[in-house]
């Protein structure tokens, strides 16, 4: 049996005649940027996000970008996030003129450590970029407080996490401003790239509107500069198709995160993911954290099993970042999560006995290459 890590084209298979569908009326539309579709997705991810707007871009990482120009960051402003997420949470952060403030992370959940924001805040804290790693919300409770406390606003980087709840509320609401993505990938994956801004503040979406068009807010005349960041409509139509199967897809993946839960308590050199208490988790991944990884990855591979590393390297000790002064040591449970985690397969498009097939597989891999109990 092969288990792919991802398997879109099966995701799809169901959806072709929709698909399809939508993208010949895009076609006989002659409209392909920033029209009827994008204007309904919009409305649509807010109902369903509960905020009162949001702005489609051209990819998540536009999203938080625009997020911090929105914000007026400046050089010198420091924007407070952790150093294990993808690259384009920092990398924005310096592209508006920030400086990138790390903080490590929870051991359990993997998100940014709520205690240590607070100790990082200082009188140059401009933003906070929590990240709903893994499918799970940060404690946003926690984060809030914080940011209230020091006026400092709150950009939730919900690009792996759209669905997830966290103390009754939707990610993506919780903070003044949030950034999804729709990379193919992601939970709601459209079929190439796309972004969207969240927020409840209709001034703060006129700015990223006109940010996202040159910095124009009406055509051929320009405000301020800005980048070409439009949402175009096939990508909209597309996932407007797959929207409503949203929620179904997320309790698929919860399903077999309990599947796999199941499966695999107990293991020795094993820990499972956790779910904190008042979340809703939408598993974008399944991530272990286990001995010997390098060998398990060997024997899964074997078994035509995928499986990938998110993420193998801190980002403060990559070279790209070296100029911030962090080093080795600097953020341990971040580097030790890097030596350890491992993402199993847990799309929707799966069957339950290709679940059992990967924990089998973990299992065996697992008694082989175990040495001792994790940290």
């Amino acid at each position: 049996m092969n288990v792919p890590l991802l398997d879109l084209e099966r995701l799809h298979r169901a959806l072709t005649d929709e698909l399809g569908e939508a993208c010949s009326r895009v076609i006989a539309s002659g409209r392909y940027i920033l029209g009827e579709n994008v204007s309904a997705l919009e409305a649509e991810v807010a109902a369903y996000c509960d905020v009162p707007y949001a702005v489609g871009v051209a990819s998540g990482t536009d999203a938080l970008y625009l997020s911090l120009r929105a914000l007026d960051i400046k050089p010198g402003d420091e924007v407070i996030t952790t150093p294990f997420t993808f690259v384009a949470t920092v990398d924005v952060i310096i592209q508006a003129g920030g400086r990138p403030v790390f903080v490590d992370i929870e051991p359990e959940t993997f998100n940014i450590d709520p205690a240590l924001v607070e100790a990082a805040v200082t009188a140059r804290t401009r933003a906070i970029i929590p990240v709903h790693l893994y499918g799970q919300a940060a404690d946003m409770k926690a984060i809030m407080a914080i940011a209230k406390n020091h006026h400092v606003p709150v950009i939730e980087d919900n690009a792996q996490a759209l669905g997830a709840v966290c103390g009754g509320s939707k990610t993506g609401s919780i903070g003044d401003t949030a950034a999804l993505s729709f990379f193919p990938s992601k939970n709601l994956g459209c079929l190439g790239d796309g972004g969207m801004v969240l927020t409840r503040d209709e001034e703060f979406a006129a700015r990223v509107r006109q940010l996202r068009a040159h910095g124009s807010a009406r055509k051929y005349f320009f405000t301020e500069i800005g980048i070409n960041s439009r949402l175009d409509e096939l990508q909209a139509a597309l996932l407007r198709v797959k929207l409503p199967y949203l929620d179904q897809w997320n309790e698929a993946r919860r399903r077999y995160a309990g599947l796999y839960s199941t499966l695999l308590d107990g293991v020795p050199g094993l820990k499972l993911p956790v779910e904190a208490p008042g979340n809703y988790h939408v598993y974008h991944q399944f991530t272990l954290r286990l001995q010997q990884r390098e060998a398990v990855i060997e024997s899964l591979k074997a078994a035509g099993i995928g499986c990938a590393v998110y993420y193998p390297e801190p980002l403060h000790l990559q070279p790209a970042f070296a100029n911030l002064g962090y080093g080795a040591g600097f953020f341990p449970t971040a580097e030790t999560a890097c030596r350890e985690v491992l993402s199993l397969p847990i799309g929707p498009e799966l069957e339950e006995q290709e679940i059992r097939y990967v924990a089998t597989a973990i299992k065996e891999a697992s008694a082989v290459s175990a040495t001792g109990p994790l940290a």
